[in-house]
């Protein structure tokens, strides 16, 4: 392509170039906001309406606990149910939290307990429901009033809560408090008689669980409601596992289901074409948009930035260092020449006064010399001379002599023809005889391999212009032979990972064989001593530490490394030739390319479309959310196939109920009234598109022109504390209370039934 035509095009590397910087999201999590004071006026107000038009509400959630009083719009308290306690021994006190004031101590942290079990809407601890009710009516003013709590009490429960529990709350209620009063009633009843409904289907998804209740003129039908085992709880903890598996090598951020909480509520939503969007949903165009990333806090490296006269100055500074150090060293050098210049001195004087000297006077003058003999004396005075000559060539740059052929004389010669001094120095002959020829054959063996590869060049440049067409089919075939040993070491070492994995299990056998006191499969006896062995008298017996040894721990092995990078080096050097000679063979065929991040399903799942640098820590300790924004939520609509939970979706479930239970009660008519009204409540409903894919899903499963009704709750939150709070002062609620009376008459089992309650029987 001409260089005009390659204007403006932009590679799918560099396109991430031309993004916006990326939205950081920081991570939240529940935290202590601030303390909330007693609130007496309440009461006192309650006080000044008529005897039983004053209550206290209680939206017992096991998200949140709301309670507040009948007579006001909002709930006045708003806590997770929850308790911390813990004792400080230096203090000697014994300190408790419930609540938002859980999170205010660091070690209070550490002690919260929960009153409901895990994933359900059923109270399990009643100790910390106790103290969470504590806190309420402290926080309502009740603190006070004595012998107990003198107030009607309204509060929630789960749908087809168990007996058990409703009698311990009864128990706490009336033994604990001595209320005069209570009466409980399902959350999203009381959130549908808010929004003024009559006759319709609730769709109830909460922290815990969903439920679909079918509600005939404000009289829910409880035999034909249906609980899905899938809540905001459930959503939390599942996106916890996908991010674990996402960054399965490890994320440096402490992760939480408090995070995880809030993670989906603020960014996951409802997918209207599940599949259609999913199969799209890494595509590198719009990628930056459909993500979010949120940003763990970390700490960043503080590299003090100098301008180019202090670098400059440093600069200098290094050099003169330098400089002054060379001059020392080669001062240094000098002055040990000389030094060694004045040795060689001595000892060629030594050597001049042995001339005609008696043996017992040339004794004495190698005494006082500190040598032993002529011939040591002889070998001191080459040294010396050798180490002169070499550091002379170096430092004064003198040229370097043509060193002597080494004399091997002494070789040929018998040894009953030496004595010992001869015998001794024909030994020294030897040695350096072996390495001398050592040397020559590396060389000799050097020079021929330069000669080899020169001539397979030139063959090789031969045959490419004699026949191109076979020259490129054997670069290529020689490619994939190399990018198949590449695969096959990936495969290993992915084995050896993989304890179970027949390549791991061979490599912890020979281990084992090697560390047993009886090998197995071996010949080898041990000595008599018993702690020797004949153990690598054969060179194959260490092949198995190269067995053991192998892809243990990638990159742990310079043999390893040196063979990995001559694998990659010989198929670039392919790829190059392919590239020059070959018109169809492109970059985008190249090992580098399918490599390269801007190609990767991985890296855009994990990263995102801008490059990763895995030595900023600000990036290291990103969350990138993309395909689990609409994973999540979609458990609600395929529970099976999506999180495995052996259950129907609520689309499923609803046209069940609606195809299938209502039909068979009352016909066409009979159903029809329930479609007109479609009723969302619950925080989990508050997914966008939520009400809109449940639309679509129930048209599919009705008769074409069905008139179907959807519609969302105010206030999917608050409402069901509305709704309580309004019900709370009409007459329904007060024949449906259990006095203190009756409690004390009958048990805390007894319940009297209304509309917005659970029943004894469907």
């Amino acid at each position: 392509m001409a260089p005009s035509a390659m204007e403006g095009v932009v590679s799918t590397r560099d396109a991430w170039m031309t993004l916006p910087p990326p939205t950081l999201h920081p991570v939240k999590e529940a935290k202590f906001e601030k303390y909330v004071e007693p609130q007496p006026d309440g009461r006192k107000r309650a006080l000044a309406l008529p005897q039983g038009q004053a209550a206290i509400v209680i939206d017992n959630g096991s998200s949140n606990v709301r309670a507040g009083w009948s007579f006001e719009d909002n709930p006045r308290l708003s806590i997770p149910p929850i308790m911390s306690k813990y004792r400080d021994r230096k203090l000697a006190k014994t300190f408790s939290f419930a609540g938002q004031d859980c999170y205010a101590d660091t070690t209070a942290r550490g002690h919260i307990r929960n009153a409901f079990e895990a994933g359900t809407g059923i109270v399990s601890n009643w100790d910390v429901m106790e103290h969470v009710l504590d806190h309420i009516f402290i926080k309502l003013g009740m603190n006070g009033v004595e012998g107990g709590i003198d107030m009607p009490i309204v509060m929630t429960e789960a749908v087809a809560n168990f007996p058990y529990s409703r009698k311990s709350m009864a128990e706490i209620i009336f033994e604990c408090y001595q209320a005069p009063s209570l009466v409980t009633g399902i959350d999203s009843l009381f959130s549908y008689r808010h929004n003024k409904g009559k006759t319709g289907l609730v769709v109830s998804s909460s922290y815990s669980s969903t439920h679909l209740i079918p509600i005939y003129n404000q009289k829910p039908m409880l035999a034909q409601a249906t609980r899905l085992n899938w809540g905001g709880w459930h959503e939390a903890e599942y996106l916890l596992k996908l991010i674990k598996l996402k960054y399965h090598t490890g994320f440096p951020g402490k992760l939480n289901t408090s995070q995880a909480e809030q993670m989906v509520r603020d960014f996951c939503y409802v997918s209207l074409d599940y599949d259609k969007e999913l199969s799209g949903y890494l595509e590198w165009t719009g990628l930056e948009d459909r993500e979010r990333i949120v940003q763990y806090p970390y700490t960043e490296e503080i590299i003090i930035q100098k301008s180019e006269e202090e670098l400059a100055r440093i600069a200098e500074r290094k050099k003169e260092s330098g400089r002054r150090l060379q001059e020392q060293a080669a001062k240094m050098r000098l002055e040990r020449l000389m030094k060694k210049e004045e040795e060689l001195e001595y000892y060629k004087d030594v050597q001049r006064r042995l001339v005609d000297q008696t043996k017992k006077e040339t004794k004495r003058i190698l005494d006082d010399a500190e040598v032993k003999d002529e011939a040591a004396l002889e070998k001191i005075v080459k040294e010396l001379e050798k180490t002169i000559k070499k550091q002379r060539t170096k430092d004064l740059g003198e040229p370097e002599e043509e060193q002597e052929a080494p004399d091997f004389s002494l070789l040929d010669v018998p040894d009953d023809q030496l004595d010992e001094a001869g015998i001794k120095q024909k030994r020294q002959q030897r040695l350096l005889k072996s390495n001398h020829d050592a040397r020559a054959r590396a060389k000799a063996e050097k020079e021929a391999e330069k000669a080899r590869i020169a001539e397979e060049a030139r063959l090789d440049e031969e045959r490419r212009t004699n026949n191109l067409e076979a020259w490129l089919e054997d670069k290529r075939q020689a490619r994939l032979a190399k990018l198949a040993q590449i695969k096959e070491r990936d495969r290993l070492k992915a084995d050896l990972g993989n304890r179970k994995s027949l390549a791991s299990q061979i490599r912890m056998k020979n281990i084992a064989n090697l560390a047993s006191d009886t090998p197995a499969g071996g010949s080898r006896k041990r000595r008599r001593g018993g702690d020797d062995d004949d153990f690598g008298a054969d060179d194959a017996d260490w092949g198995v530490y190269r067995s053991v040894a192998i892809g243990a721990n990638k990159g742990d092995s310079d043999d390893e490394e040196e063979g990995e990078e001559d694998l990659e080096a010989a198929v670039r050097a392919l790829e190059a030739d392919l590239l020059e000679y070959d018109k169809d063979f492109t970059y985008e065929n190249t090992l580098e390319a399918q490599n390269d991040w801007s190609k990767s399903l991985l890296h855009a799942f994990r990263y995102g479309p801008r490059p990763f640098d895995p030595s900023n820590p600000a990036e290291t300790h990103r969350l990138h959310l993309n395909v689990e924004r609409i994973r999540v939520p979609e458990v609600l609509f395929q529970p099976s196939a999506i999180a495995g939970v052996d259950q129907a979706g609520i689309v499923e479930i609803a046209g069940d109920i609606l195809n299938q239970r209502l039909m068979g009660l009352g016909g066409e008519g009979y159903r029809d009234e329930f479609l007109r009204d479609v009723f969302l409540t619950g925080g989990n409903t508050l997914f966008e598109n939520f009400d809109e894919r449940l639309r679509r899903g129930l048209m599919g499963l009705l008769p074409a022109g069905s008139e179907l009704g959807v519609r969302r709750a105010g206030d999917a939150v608050l409402d069901a504390w509305r709704g309580a709070a309004g019900w709370a002062g009409t007459g329904e609620c007060r024949r449906a209370r259990v006095t203190r009376q009756e409690y004390e008459e009958k048990g805390g089992e007894y319940m009297k039934e209304h509309d917005l309650g659970n029943a004894f029987g469907g």
